[in-house]
C-alpha cells in the first residue's frame, strides 16, 4: 500500500535513555565507517523478539550519527501487517520520493519522473520510472524495454530488480544512503528475494540495515550469510538484570526528586502515602529519595529483561492507580507521585497475557467498542471504515446534515487520538484512502485479545459493513493487498464466490507486478472459492497460475492447472483457449524430455489455433514445433518449421518474436552445419534485442555467438563475447544465465590450454546450480569440469564429475546430453589406463552415445562420438594388435568424415584440445572437443524456465 509506515519516526518517542546496548551500536557506526570509507555497500540485520529494542537501536544510531553530520540520507520502509509481494519497497520508494497521502496521481507522477531524471540523468527515464512505478502503484507509460518484456514475467522481475538497483547506485552517488527495513519476519517471499539481491549484489555507498524477529531465521536460515564479508547479523538478547533495572529506574524518573524548587517525597505510613511537597534547594544528591525499589522489582520481574514490557509495566501502574500524575515541574518536566500503598492490591500482571487482559479492561465501553471493531477491519484500520461501522444498522433521518456527520466524526477521531495517547493504536504517516486516517495496533496481542472477545453475529455484523465499504474504495482495485482484505471480509460472512472474485483479482494485480508466488498463492485460494462459478473467468485465471506455477518450478501443478484450462474450454467448445492449454502442456512434456508426447500437444494446439484463425498462436505453436525438432536432431524439418515461425511474426511486426524466432533458426542452422547463416542470423537477433533493450535476450544471443566462436577456435574472440554477457546477467540479477555463461566461460578456458583457470571458473558455476536446484546446468558444469580435470591430468576427479553428470542427465532426460556426457564418460575412462574391465567400460559408454545419436538422428554428435570411439580403439593398448578393433576403427572414421563433409564441417576443428598423457609409458592419446551445439544454447537456456515466447502468443 501507498505509505511510509516505518516504526522509525512513526513511534512516540522513547522514555528512556538506550541502555545495554553499546556493542550493537558500535557495530552499526563500524559498518556505516566502512561504507563512507570504502564507498562500497554495508549490510546490519538486527534480530531479536517483540519489544526487544530493535526499531529503538536504529533511532538512537540514527540520531548520533546526525549529530556528527547530516550527510547521510536515510529512508525507511516497514512491511507492516497487511505485506504484499513487495510491500516493505512500496513503503521505502514513496518514502524517498516523498508521496504524501492523498497525492493526486499526476502530481505523484510528475514529481517521481523529476527525481529520477535529476538522479539518472539521461540514462533511460522512461524504462526507469515505469519499472519503479510498479513498486508504488503509479502506472507510467510504457517504452521499448517495457513493451518487449511485457508478456514474460520472469524477464521483466528480473530487469526491475536490476532497474531498482541501478536507481539506488545513482542516488548513492549523490551521497551515503541509510535504507532501513523493519518487520522483515512478515515479508513476502518476493521481498525477501529482491532485498538478498541488493545485499549481495549493490555498490556503491549504502547501509541496509534490516530488523525483523527471529521467524525470519527460521524461514531463511542463510540469511546472515547473504552478501558474505559485507552483511552482519546481530541477535539482540533480554537486557541484563543491572541494565534491566537501570532501564526501570530511567522509566520512573519522574518519581523522584531532581534537584528543582519543586520536590515530591514519598513516604509510606501504617500502609497509606504521606506525601508533603518541600521546599529544598540546593539538595545534595545523596539526601534525595530515589524511585521506590518496590516499583523497579515488579517491573523488572514481569519485563524479564524486555524493554517494551518495562515501558508496559509503567503504564499499567498509571491505570492502576500506583502512580499519580502531577502538573509539570517548573523546567517542564513530568512529575510523579506514587502510592505505593495501592501497590500490593494493584492488579499487576505475571505474564504478557495477564498485561494485555489489564490493559484492556482499563478501557471504558466506548473505547473497548470502537477497538473490537478496529480490530475486525484487522491489524491495520481506516477511520472512514469505524465511521461506517458506527452507523451499521441505523435508519437514515429525515433530512441528512453535515453537522451530525461532522459530530460522529469528530467523536471518532477524539476516541483515536487518546487511544493513540495510551498505547494502544499508532496512527500512519500515509493512508491508502484519501480523505480516511490510517491506524495499526501497537501491539499484536491485543488485538487478538479484542477478537476472541466478540461473539460471533457481531463480527459477521462488522465483517459485512467493511466488505460493502472496500467495494466503493477505487484505491481497492489497483491493490493486491485491499483485494485480498476484501476477500477476507467477504469469506467470513459466508460470500465465498465474490472472494473468490476478488482474489483472482489480487492474483492478476500480483502478476502484472511480476509477484509469481504471491499470485499463485491468490489464484490457488481464489480458485478453491469460485468452485464452479464463472467459467470464463476461471479459464483464464488456471492459464495465468499454470504460468506462474510454471516459473516458479512447480511443473506437475502446471500441468494440473493447464489440463483443468483445457476442460473447461472443451466443455464450452472455446478453441483459442483449448489450443493455447495444449500449447503450454506441449510445452511443458517437452521441456521435461517427453517428446512424443510433446508433439501430440503441439500439433493439436496448431490444429485448434488454426480452426480459430488465432495468427499468434499459430505462430507460436509452429516456433515450438520447430524447437522440438531441433531437440530430436531433426535439423532439416526444425529449419522449415522454424523459418515459417520467422516469416508468419515478420508479418505480425512483434519486434521481441522475431528476435526470438531468429535465435531458434540460428541455432538450427549451426547443428546443421551452416555456420555461416546461424553466425549471420544469431547477429540479426542481437541487433534487435540490443534496439529493444532486452536483456536477457542479448545475454543469450551473446552466448550463442560465442558457442560458434568457440567451435571456430577463435577462443579469445569466445570469451569476449562471453564476459559481455555474464556481465550483462550480472547487471539483470539473471543467475540461471549466470550460471550458464560461467560453464561455457569454463569450458573455453580448458580448450584455450589453460585447464586450471577452468576448474575454477566452472567450480563458481557448480556451485551456482547446486544452489538454484537446476539440475540440467548442474549437469553440464559438472561434464565441463570432469573434461577439465582430464586435461589437468586429475582422472580420477575427472571420472566422479562426469559419472554424477552422467546420473543428472539420465534424471533430466536430455538424450543428446546424456549422450555427449557418455561420450566424454568414454574418454576419460579410455584415458585412465586402469585395466581391461575399465577399457570394457569405455567401450560400452561410446556404443551407448552412439545408439542414442542415432535413435535421436543427431548426426553431428554421432560423427563427433565416432572420431572419439576409433581413436580409443586405435590407441588403448587392448586394440593393439587386434584388427577387427582396427577395422571397426577405420569404418567410423569414414562414417564420421561422411557426416562432417555432408554438414560442411571439418575433422581437423575438432581436435582443439592439449595432448593428454596417458596410457603404458611413452604412450599419448589425443582428445578432442566433444561440445555440442546443444549444451549452453538449449531453448530451456533462451529463457527463464522454459521455451515461451509470452502469453499473448498463445492466448490471445
Amino acid at each position: 500500500m501507498s505509505r511510509d509506515d516505518s516504526a522509525i519516526g512513526a513511534a512516540p518517542p522513547a522514555l528512556a535513555p538506550l541502555i545495554g546496548r553499546e556493542a550493537e551500536l558500535s557495530a552499526l557506526a563500524r559498518a556505516l565507517d566502512a561504507v563512507e570509507r570504502e564507498r562500497s555497500t554495508r549490510t546490519v540485520t538486527l534480530v531479536g523478539p517483540p519489544g526487544i529494542g530493535k526499531s529503538r537501536l536504529v533511532r538512537e544510531f540514527l540520531e548520533r550519527r546526525r549529530q556528527g553530520s547530516a550527510a547521510l540520507r536515510v529512508t525507511s520502509g516497514s512491511t507492516g501487517d497487511m505485506a504484499s509481494a513487495y510491500g516493505v519497497f512500496t513503503r521505502l520508494l514513496r518514502a524517498r520520493f516523498g508521496l504524501s497521502d492523498g497525492m493526486d496521481k499526476d502530481a505523484a507522477r510528475a514529481e517521481v519522473r523529476s527525481q529520477v531524471a535529476h538522479v539518472m540523468g539521461d540514462r533511460k527515464v522512461g524504462d526507469v520510472i515505469y519499472f519503479l512505478g510498479q513498486f508504488i502503484g503509479l502506472a507510467f507509460g510504457d517504452s521499448p524495454l517495457t513493451r518487449a518484456v511485457q508478456d514474460d514475467p520472469a524477464q521483466a522481475d528480473l530487469i526491475r530488480r536490476a532497474v531498482l538497483k541501478a536507481f539506488l547506485e545513482a542516488d548513492a552517488v549523490h551521497g551515503p544512503l541509510c535504507l532501513i527495513f523493519e518487520d522483515l519476519h512478515a515479508a513476502h517471499d518476493d521481498s525477501l528475494a529482491l532485498l538478498r539481491y541488493l545485499i549481495e549484489y549493490l555498490t556503491g555507498p549504502v547501509l541496509i540495515v534490516c530488523a525483523a524477529r527471529p521467524e525470519l531465521l527460521t524461514r531463511q536460515d542463510d540469511w546472515g550469510k547473504v552478501g558474505d564479508r559485507r552483511h552482519v547479523l546481530l541477535e539482540l538478547t533480554p537486557l541484563g538484570e543491572a541494565a534491566a533495572a537501570e532501564m526501570a529506574r530511567a522509566l520512573l524518573a519522574p518519581c523522584a526528586p531532581r534537584g528543582s524548587d519543586d520536590v515530591v517525597i514519598i513516604d509510606v505510613v501504617d500502609g497509606l502515602d504521606a506525601v508533603d511537597a518541600v521546599d529544598v534547594k540546593r539538595a545534595e544528591p545523596q539526601s534525595q529519595p530515589g524511585v521506590p525499589s518496590e516499583l523497579v522489582e515488579a517491573a523488572c520481574s514481569f519485563a524479564n529483561g524486555n524493554p517494551a514490557l518495562l515501558e508496559q509495566m509503567v503504564r499499567i501502574c498509571h491505570e492502576q492507580g500506583v502512580i499519580e500524575e502531577l502538573s509539570p515541574d517548573s523546567a517542564g518536566g513530568p512529575r510523579w507521585r506514587v502510592h505505593l500503598g495501592k501497590l500490593s492490591t494493584a492488579r499487576l500482571p505475571m505474564t504478557v497475557e495477564d498485561a494485555v487482559n489489564v490493559r484492556l479492561a482499563a478501557l471504558d465501553h466506548d473505547g473497548r467498542q470502537l477497538l473490537e471493531q478496529a480490530a475486525t477491519i484487522g491489524p491495520v484500520f481506516w477511520s472512514g471504515a469505524l465511521f461506517v461501522l458506527g452507523r451499521a444498522g441505523s435508519q437514515a433521518p429525515d433530512l441528512w446534515g453535515e453537522e451530525q456527520s461532522d459530530k460522529d466524526l469528530d467523536r471518532i477521531n477524539a476516541a483515536l487520538r487518546s487511544l493513540c495517547d495510551r498505547g494502544y493504536l499508532r496512527k500512519q504517516s500515509e493512508s491508502s484512502f484519501a480523505g480516511s486516517d490510517e491506524y495499526v495496533f501497537v501491539h499484536a496481542k491485543e488485538r487478538e485479545a479484542l477478537q476472541k472477545r466478540m461473539s460471533a453475529a457481531a463480527q459477521r455484523r462488522y465483517h459485512h459493513a467493511i466488505a460493502e465499504w472496500l467495494e466503493q474504495q477505487v484505491a481497492v482495485r489497483a491493490s493486491e493487498e485491499l483485494l485480498a482484505e476484501l476477500a477476507t471480509h467477504r469469506e467470513r460472512i459466508g460470500d465465498a464466490v465474490r472472494a473468490g472474485l476478488s482474489l483472482l483479482d489480487a492474483g492478476d494485480v500480483a502478476r502484472g507486478r511480476y509477484s509469481n508466488a504471491k499470485a499463485a498463492e491468490y489464484y490457488a485460494r481464489g480458485l478453491s472459492l469460485l468452485g464452479d462459478a464463472h467459467v470464463a473467468r476461471r479459464i483464464d485465471a488456471l492459464h495465468d497460475y499454470g504460468d506462474v506455477l510454471q516459473l516458479a518450478g512447480r511443473i506437475d501443478d502446471a500441468l494440473a492447472a493447464f489440463r483443468e484450462m483445457l476442460t473447461l474450454a472443451y466443455r464450452l467448445d472455446n478453441r483459442r483457449k483449448g489450443g493455447a492449454a495444449h500449447n503450454r502442456i506441449g510445452r511443458l512434456y517437452r521441456d521435461s524430455g517427453s517428446l512424443d508426447e510433446a508433439g501430440k500437444h503441439l500439433t493439436t494446439a496448431l490444429r485448434l489455433f488454426e480452426g480459430a484463425r488465432d495468427e499468434r498462436g499459430i505462430a507460436s505453436t509452429i516456433d515450438d514445433i520447430g524447437k522440438l525438432h531441433w531437440l530430436r536432431g531433426e535439423y532439416q524439418e526444425a529449419l522449415k518449421w522454424l523459418r515459417d515461425a520467422l516469416a508468419r511474426r515478420e508479418r505480425m511486426g512483434d519486434r521481441r518474436s522475431i528476435a526470438l524466432s531468429l535465435n531458434n533458426l540460428g541455432l538450427a542452422l549451426q547443428d546443421s552445419g551452416e555456420f555461416k547463416q546461424a553466425l549471420n542470423t544469431f547477429e540479426r537477433s542481437l541487433a534487435i534485442r540490443r534496439e529493444i533493450s532486452d536483456l536477457l535476450g542479448v545475454v543469450m544471443s551473446l552466448n550463442n555467438l560465442g558457442m560458434i566462436a568457440q567451435d571456430q577456435r577463435d577462443h579469445r574472440h569466445a570469451l569476449e563475447l562471453f564476459e559481455e554477457a555474464l556481465e550483462v546477467a550480472r547487471q539483470v540479477g539473471d543467475r540461471n544465465r549466470t550460471a550458464l555463461i560461467l560453464t561455457n566461460i569454463g569450458g573455453t578456458l580448458y580448450r584455450s590450454g589453460d585447464p586450471d583457470e577452468a576448474v575454477r571458473v566452472l567450480q563458481q558455476a557448480e556451485e551456482l546450480c547446486d544452489e538454484l536446484g537446476d539440475r540440467l546446468g548442474l549437469a553440464e558444469a559438472r561434464r565441463a569440469l570432469g573434461k577439465a580435470y582430464m586435461l589437468r591430468g586429475d582422472l580420477e576427479k575427472a571420472r566422479d564429475s562426469i559419472s554424477r553428470a552422467v546420473d543428472l542427465f539420465a534424471s533430466v532426460r536430455s538424450k543428446v546430453h546424456l549422450g555427449i556426457a557418455l561420450r566424454t564418460l568414454g574418454e576419460i575412462t579410455a584415458a585412465g589406463g586402469w585395466g581391461s574391465a575399465h577399457t570394457k567400460s569405455a567401450r560400452a559408454y561410446f556404443a551407448r552415445s552412439v545408439s542414442i545419436f542415432e535413435e535421436t538422428g543427431n548426426e553431428l554428435e554421432l560423427a563427433r562420438t565416432f572420431q572419439a570411439y576409433a581413436r580409443f580403439l586405435t590407441t588403448d593398448r587392448s586394440f593393439v594388435a587386434n584388427m577387427a578393433a582396427r577395422r571397426e576403427a577405420v569404418a567410423m572414421n569414414e562414417k564420421a568424415e561422411a557426416i562432417f563433409a555432408r554438414l560442411k564441417v571439418t575433422s581437423v576443428r575438432l581436435e582443439d584440445e592439449p595432448t593428454l598423457p596417458t596410457g603404458p609409458p611413452g604412450q599419448s592419446v589425443p582428445t578432442k572437443s566433444s561440445v555440442s551445439a546443444s549444451p549452453g544454447r538449449s531453448p530451456a537456456a533462451e529463457e527463464p524456465s522454459f521455451p515461451s515466447p509470452g502469453r499473448a502468443s498463445t492466448s490471445s
